[in-house]
């Protein structure tokens, strides 16, 4: 893990304390050189094969499209859609390649400064001359890191909510784009581009080969928190709490809702939300939801315990399964572990072995608790034997 004080050549010789305290959510920063020597993962066909796969999430943007200008489709595609393409003037979009690609999955290391579980996922796109999918705002945080050519920037600064969006696509372009002074530029392989939420950005390929590796992070909405904790809270409320009106004063008007009554609602509500250990419970599970649940599934036919010791000791790592989320929370000495939207007792080592990215060998059987809480994330799904088909 890295030093918060040591200086990072990926965030330009900043520490990791000084870029969360100067940049993080606050302002764009411009890195030259944060991979050098970077070489891409993968290439441009690779990239589309991927797109060509059932279930991989993937679009392609048309700037004059065969039914109209910003032409947005959905994957999976096959070799007739990329053969009617003309030379420049789209790109195409991957969402969660790390999760399908070892080499891109690594990236995820470079960022270990960060929470594990505020990471979303890697989205690489591809773009011949003159691609891009227009000025736009994206409402999360996200590392723009150039893995193949070239690609040109220029920023237009912090978008109120309301910002005026073009109707009628698919798209989410701004109707007018400012460029900001000095926020005009072009990034080579290894280059990176930090950009905070709400900032205006718009980027076009400038080469016939250009990729972009977007590190993005995940952040619930308020309507999307609210509810979320309102659901779960519910389900852990008995039906007996409810709103009460002892005390009350005779009504005035039998129709009218007064300001007692509505002061009372107001209290029961805040009161019933008030619940820290419920909102962590609640907080892990969320964040810890894969993105795409069908790439955690439970095994049809449950191991056993016996037998997963055997394979441990047998030499076979347990690893962590592409699109897997894991976190941990200890509160008045209980620790909690988050795997994919469940929450499980353990001993705070154990949960600290497991969220952590390495595979796991035989000793972790040595920690409290190991051979239980591991053998229910393999029969759920977070965690698997690979045997050499699989790596």
């Amino acid at each position: 893990m890295s030093n918060p004080n040591e200086p990072l050549t990926l965030l330009g010789d900043l520490t990791p304390e000084e870029f969360l305290k100067s940049y993080w959510q606050q302002k764009p920063l411009l890195i030259r050189g944060a991979i050098p020597d970077f070489v891409s993962p993968l290439d441009p066909d690779e990239l589309a094969g991927l797109a060509c796969e059932p279930g991989v999430e993937a679009r392609l943007v048309e700037e004059e499209g065969p039914d109209g200008p910003w032409q947005v489709s959905a994957g999976p595609f096959d070799d007739a859609t990329f053969e009617r393409l003309p030379a420049g003037h789209w790109s195409l979009l991957v969402q969660a390649v790390d999760h399908y690609v070892p080499g891109v999955a690594a990236l995820m290391k470079e960022f270990d400064f960060l929470p594990g579980w505020r990471l979303d996922d890697i989205m690489v796109s591809y773009a011949p001359p003159g691609g891009s999918v227009g000025p736009h705002v994206d409402q999360y945080d996200v590392f723009l890191l150039q893995g193949r050519g070239q690609r040109r920037w220029q920023l237009g600064g912090k978008q109120p909510d309301d910002a005026p969006i073009i109707q009628g696509i698919d798209l989410k372009i701004l109707e007018t784009f400012e460029i900001e002074p000095d926020s005009d530029w072009t990034l080579n392989p290894g280059d990176m581009l930090y950009l905070p939420p709400g900032w205006a950005h718009h980027g076009v390929s400038q080469t016939d080969n250009c990729m972009t590796y977007s590190v993005g992070f995940r952040a619930l909405s308020a309507d999307e928190a609210i509810t979320s904790f309102a659901d779960y809270l519910g389900e852990q409320l008995p039906g007996s709490q409810r709103y009460s009106d002892a005390g009350m004063a005779p009504a005035e008007h039998t129709g009218e809702l007064d300001d007692a009554a509505i002061e009372r609602m107001r209290h029961f509500i805040l009161s019933t939300l008030d619940q820290p250990k419920e909102l962590a419970q609640w907080f892990g599970r969320a964040m810890t939801q894969p993105k795409y649940m069908d790439q955690v599934m439970p095994l049809e036919e449950p191991l056993g315990e016996e037998d997963l010791v055997a394979q441990l000791h047998a030499g076979e790592p347990l690893f962590h399964m592409p699109g897997s989320r894991i976190a941990w929370r200890t509160e008045a000495g209980v620790t909690t572990l988050f795997a994919d939207g469940d929450g499980l007792p353990c001993t705070e080592p154990l949960a600290r072995r497991i969220a952590d990215p390495a595979p796991l060998y035989a000793d972790v059987l040595e920690l409290e608790g190991a051979v239980a809480v591991l053998t229910y994330l393999v029969n759920a799904g977070s965690l698997a034997f690979m045997d050499d088909d699989d790596e």
